[in-house]
């Protein structure tokens, strides 16, 4: 059902600095600005590369503002689209999934998740504008991957003969990667369960329980990426490089609304995503192009 990764919500106290920053790191451009009655907010809608981001502020008394006096700021929800919306919502009736439509969207119940506040979209194909490519991955860290992986199968009807197990000495997790539409797109709810809660996402799991920890962003060019966070002195850490120059980053959410985002070069993620001959060979690619080698 699912098919792209098509937006994230970020609920901030206020609207100027988070559109700042979106535009100067993102290139992100401004489409629109509305009121959310469902979550008592009002919304910027920005779009960076493909993917849209929604920047919401509470208005009221409701999630929006709970999670601003809770957190301050930060990732509150994940959008994803579909190819009918009325299709959609047959479905998710039909499973029990209670929703309510808002804006032409469906907003999931948040019992139906695992912490992760689902908004389901139409999908339109947009023209990429700013410095990203899309948005390709949210991560959902959960007490149990085996359960939230069965559940997002059932709930969003997902081919589960398709996801990628995935594990991280580094980070202290294991789980899967729900992929929605491999080998023709990455797009994914990448769950999470902690083995290590002495890292940062276990620090994350320990304090806010099953909920959105991150997402991932794809950029034809990772160095200029840097640079505009450099540009703002955003803190940022260069994860990996190759012979190509560097592949990946993470972007710390004190540079970023709260939000922790990991940004990694165009084909790299099929490095853990199943498909790693594909990734060194867009890296040879790019080596080549760049006379590396």
């Amino acid at each position: 059902m699912l098919k792209r990764v098509d937006r994230v919500q970020i609920a901030v106290g206020e609207r100027d600095a988070a559109e700042s920053a979106l535009a100067e790191i993102f290139g992100a451009e401004v489409l629109r600005r509305d009121e959310v009655a469902h979550l008592a907010a009002s919304r910027t809608t920005m779009q960076a590369g493909t993917s849209l981001v929604e920047i919401l502020v509470p208005e009221g008394p409701g999630p929006v503002e709970d999670f601003v006096n809770k957190w301050s700021s930060g990732l509150f929800g994940a959008g994803f689209s579909v190819a009918d919306l009325e299709q959609a919502a047959a479905y998710l009736g039909e499973n029990e999934i209670r929703f309510t439509r808002a804006t032409g969207q469906l907003f999931l119940d948040r019992n139906a998740t695992f912490g992760l506040n689902a908004v389901v979209s139409v999908n339109h194909e947009r023209a990429p504008l700013g410095a990203i490519r899309w948005i390709y991955e949210v991560t959902n860290v959960v007490g149990d991957w085996r359960a939230a992986s069965e559940r997002y199968a059932r709930i969003f009807a997902l081919d589960s003969s398709k996801f990628c197990p995935i594990t991280s000495k580094d980070f202290g997790y294991t789980g899967t990667l729900t992929m929605f539409d491999p080998p023709s797109r990455l797009d994914r709810i990448e769950i999470a369960q902690i083995t290590d809660y002495n890292g940062a996402m276990g620090r994350f799991h320990k304090k806010r329980g099953d909920s959105l920890y991150m997402f991932f962003v794809e950029t034809d060019d990772v160095e200029a990426l840097a640079k505009r966070l450099d540009a703002r002195g955003g803190r940022y850490a260069a994860w990996r490089r190759d012979e190509a120059g560097l592949a990946e980053l993470f972007i710390h959410p004190s540079a970023f609304l709260g939000v922790l985002v990991g940004v990694s070069r165009t084909e790299q993620a099929w490095l853990w995503s199943g498909d790693p001959d594909r990734a060194r060979r867009a890296t040879e690619r790019l080596a080549s192009r760049k006379g590396i080698g």
